[in-house]
């Protein structure tokens, strides 16, 4: 009776713990409240300063905002379908899928750099003013995320290549999920606040 006990536990727990684990998930909320803090002295600041903030803001380069915004949001569904097709056990799938997601991160990165490089030709650093100084750490800080996120899909994908996940086996990949729709996330809290808010 005592082992049975255990079980249900143990199946108790299961079921009620979230996708990919609580650990990914603490870090999610750690994440999310230290960007959403840094976000709310930005809008602070810019209700103290407005002119300098919405002349600040229109030297950024909404095009390439929108567009990174499309595709990561596009990357997100494309990593929620792999993760189903290992589910299912086709691993297949999931490969093709997955390397979509880590092909849009790539872009993704590509394009911040493209921007980055423009504001560095026309002297606009860390230190132009306020505004750039959230500019630089709040972009360089999610894309730092996304790096790591695509070194995980990355790692992620050739393990699936191998057959070390599978639909019994999700776990970790799972979990690699959840940290690439952290990025969608804060990526969704960053653009509207940097590149919309008037």
């Amino acid at each position: 009776m005592e082992n049975t006990s255990n079980i249900d536990s143990k199946l108790r727990f299961q079921i009620y713990e979230p996708p990919g684990g609580i650990l990914i998930w603490m870090i999610i909320f750690v994440e999310i409240i230290t960007f959403a803090a840094v976000l709310s002295a930005f809008i602070y600041q810019r209700i103290q300063q407005p002119d300098m903030f919405n002349a600040s803001q229109h030297l950024l380069n909404k095009t390439i905002g929108t567009i990174n915004t499309l595709i990561l949001l596009t990357s997100g569904y494309f990593m929620a379908e792999s993760l189903r097709s290992l589910k299912k056990g086709n691993n297949s799938a999931a490969l093709k899928k997955l390397l979509v997601t880590i092909v849009l991160g790539g872009t993704f990165i590509a394009l911040k750099s493209f921007e980055y490089t423009e504001k560095i030709q026309h002297g606009i650093g860390l230190e132009y003013n306020t505004f750039f100084t959230y500019y630089w750490l709040l972009t360089a800080f999610h894309l730092l995320h996304v790096l790591v996120g695509l070194i995980l899909l990355g790692f992620f994908y050739f393990q699936i290549k191998k057959g070390q996940y599978s639909a019994s086996n999700h776990e970790d990949v799972e979990t690699g999920a959840a940290f690439w729709h952290m990025c969608d996330l804060i990526w969704m809290l960053i653009f509207p606040t940097l590149y919309l808010l008037y």
